[in-house]
This record gives C-alpha cells, structure tokens and sequence, in this order.
C-alpha cells in the first residue's frame, strides 16, 4: 500500500511553479524589501509569525521570502470540498478550527497539531498567522491561542530539537492599491524551550499569556504600529505629514549607515506615532489639538479623494511637470496596453462587486494576472503570429509581456498627479497640514 504524501513532502510540480509564483508576487509590488533576514534561526524548527493586514497577500510575501517550501494554516470550512480540500493540501495549506466554529470543532485542532509537529520535525517552516484573522490597518489584532498550544505540543514533543517563534511585520505603502511597495522585517525569534525553562515556576497556562505579550511586543516593533483606538486615523494623517521631517531630522542610523526609503520611513513614522503617545502623557491639551487636526484633515482628505502620498510626499513644480511628460510619453503603448488587458480589469472589478472587503482586492488582481495574464499572451500572440509576420508578430508579442504593469504605473502616475493638484488647490487643508506640523515640532 502507497504510503500517504505528507503536506510537506517534496513535489516536483510545486516546487517549480513556485518560480513563476514567486517572480508574479515580485512583479505585483513596485518593490519588496526584506530586513532581518539573518534573524532565521537555522538550528532548529520555526513557526513564522506574520501580522495579517491584506488576505491571501500576507501568505504570498512570507512564501517569497525564499525558495524553501512553507505550510501554511487556513480556516477549516474552506476545506469541506473534497477536491478543494486535495487542492489546499497540494498548496502545502493544512486547515484549522477557530473558536467561532465551535468548541467541538475546536477540539478537532489536536490533529492539526499533531500534523504541525510532523511538519516541524522535518524543519519546514510552519507559518500561522496569530491574529487568526486580517485587518487592514497600520496596528494589531489581539494574538489568539492557537501558535501557542502549537508551540508548546510541538517542543513537548521534541526535546531535542530547539523550536523558535519567529516574528514578521509586513509593512504595506498602500493596503489597496495594486503595484503598491511592501516591507518585511523580521523580529527577534523566541526560543520556545528556553521560554518555559525560565519561566518554569509558572503554570502552563501562565506561560502561554507571557509569551502572548513577547510576542505582541514583538511583532508591534517589527510593523509600523498605530493603537487601533479612536485616534488611529488622525495618527495615520499626523505621520503621513510629518514623515519627510523625521526622516529628514531623525539621524537614523544603522550599522553605521544612514537609513533611507523604505527603512527611513518605517522608523520615521513609528517616531511619530511615540512621540504622539508622549505628548498624550504630557501635555494633553496640545495633543488634543494635534489630533482633532489631524483627524479633520483624513476627513477633508478622504471626501476630496487625496492620495495620502500627496501629502507626505512634496512635489515642485518641475516634478510635476517631468510627471506629466513622462505620462504623455507612455500614451502610445498605455493606451492599447490598457485595452488588451481591459479583461483583467473587468473580471477584477465584477469580483470587487461579490466581496465587499477591500483588504482582498489585491488578493483578487494577483490570482487574476496570475492565471488570466498568461492565457491572454498565448491568445494574442496566436494571432499576431496568424496575421503578421513572425518579424513583427515576435517584437508584439515581447513588448505585450509587461503590458498590465505599465499600464498600471502610467494611469497610477495620472491618478497621483490629479490628487497633487488637488491638494494644492484646496488651501484650508494644506494649512492644516503646515498647522500639524508647526505644532508638532513646537512641542516635541
């Protein structure tokens, strides 16, 4: 009898997939940068720890992190079908109950944790996301049980082996806009035998919730953290405002070298948002102006349809200008680009209609591009090759491959240079901004 395939076993056609997977994840971002990587432990097991903030998005960039297979968990109901069930399972994606499916299906968990130490044994990483389900916000959902019984049944059940919870913050420009930019930065690991030794005094249960809090703390310094109260939109707009002044003033410094895009900016806007907390503590009249500020500018902001980039990113005259001038360049082959990949654009936005939330509208245009995008080319490089001649039917073809990326970043340019415009028109909200900012460094 054919012994069973395991979820993590070796398989041909994934593992080569995996390139095509892993270059479209790359081609669905302006850019992806990941930090911390040598934080990875490599003598021992791992379970990855993401915070959830863009669906199927969040599994996508932890997988591209490199080439080495993954499991992944997923909420158990998407299982039912049988030949979903075989597909997910393919896919290296094991199911699991949460406590909103029923205590008795919760108690099902015991052979998903068994299967999970199976998984870790052969030093898979194993990736469950702790918050147990996403939100689109720049904070965090309080971290479920789950990793943790996990965590302690697996290093119960290898002594010998070291275990590590690894953190990973994923940073995003933009939670909704495809061929947006995206941040991973790796936290320090948790030795989970080293855990309970030293905390061997405490009841398991105890351990559990002190572990809990490392790991929210950790994850909360590996993300761009706003507390998820009633002042997080107003904060959202206090950094966006403030972002080219801290960066511009925060000497950030790291292994002697000074941070700069990306990295700048996730340091620069967690400063803010402490410095904010601070002003709370210590002079409450004046953060409650800065607030009251900021949350009537993301108002003014959001009803005039302003990208936040707008604001936080300065444009003079002649950027705008060379804006317009490349925009105008690219016509020529945005224009029937835009037209060839308007099925993509059709099948997204009928998408769009069924699944009212936002956070997996990225979801939907990768999985698009990514299975629709290729069958278009073979259709429209078949018939270039039937009515023209291969001479022109080769360079069509080639020059069509980035078609939906170019027409994305020119209409994205178009889209960024009508907000600039707006924002400069609309003079009672760049004061405010310019208020914002006066009132922020007066008082830091």
């Amino acid at each position: 009898m054919a012994k069973e395939k395991k979820v993590q076993d070796y398989d041909f056609m994934y593992d080569f997939l995996r390139y095509y997977v892993d270059i479209a994840t790359k081609l669905s971002y302006r850019k992806i940068k990941f930090v911390g990587k040598e934080f990875i432990p490599k003598d021992g097991a791992i379970i990855l720890a993401p915070n959830h903030t863009n669906a199927l998005m969040d599994a996508m960039v932890v997988l591209g992190m490199d080439h080495r297979p993954k499991v992944f968990v997923a909420r158990a109901d998407i299982f039912r079908n049988p030949k979903i069930a075989k597909i997910l399972k393919w896919l290296k994606i094991m199911p699991i109950m949460r406590m909103r499916d029923g205590y008795e299906e919760v108690k099902k968990n015991n052979e998903t944790i068994e299967r999970a130490v199976d998984v870790l044994r052969d030093r898979v990483p194993f990736c469950i996301f702790p918050e147990g389900t996403h939100q689109a916000k720049f904070s965090s959902l309080p971290l479920a049980k789950g990793i943790f019984r996990i965590a302690f049944q697996a290093q119960e059940l290898m002594p010998d082996m070291p275990l590590y919870i690894v953190p990973v913050g994923i940073r995003y420009g933009s939670f909704f806009r495809f061929r947006s930019t995206v941040r991973v930065q790796i936290g320090e690991p948790i030795n989970v035998g080293r855990f309970i030794q030293e905390n061997s005094d405490l009841a398991p249960a105890e351990q559990m919730t002190a572990m809990r809090e490392v790991l929210t703390d950790r994850i909360h310094n590996s993300i761009f953290y706003i507390p998820n109260d009633e002042d997080y939109e107003a904060m959202y707009d206090i950094c966006a405002t403030l972002v080219n002044y801290q960066t511009k003033h925060g000497n950030f410094i790291v292994d002697g070298k000074r941070l700069r895009g990306m990295d700048a900016y996730f340091e620069a806007n967690n400063r803010t948002v402490r410095e904010v907390l601070r002003l709370k503590e210590s002079n409450p009249e004046v953060a409650a102006e800065l607030l009251q500020l900021g949350k009537e500018a993301h108002d003014e902001r959001t009803a005039n349809s302003i990208s936040l980039k707008s604001v936080s990113a300065k444009h003079g005259l002649a950027s705008r200008l060379m804006q317009m001038v490349f925009f105008i360049l690219k016509l020529p082959y945005t224009i029937p680009a835009s037209i060839l990949t308007l099925p993509l654009v059709a099948i997204a936005k009928l998408l769009f209609t069924r699944i009212k939330d936002h956070a997996f509208r990225n979801s939907i245009r990768y999985l698009i591009n990514l299975v629709m995008w290729p069958i278009l080319m073979i259709i429209y490089s078949a018939l270039a090759y039937i009515f023209l001649p291969w001479e022109w039917a080769l360079p069509i073809t080639l020059a069509l491959l980035p078609a939906p990326i170019i027409a994305q970043e020119t209409w994205r340019m178009l889209r960024l240079l009508k907000s600039d415009i707006v924002l400069h028109k609309n003079k009672p909200l760049r004061k405010k901004y310019a208020r914002i900012k006066s009132l922020f460094i007066q008082n830091r």
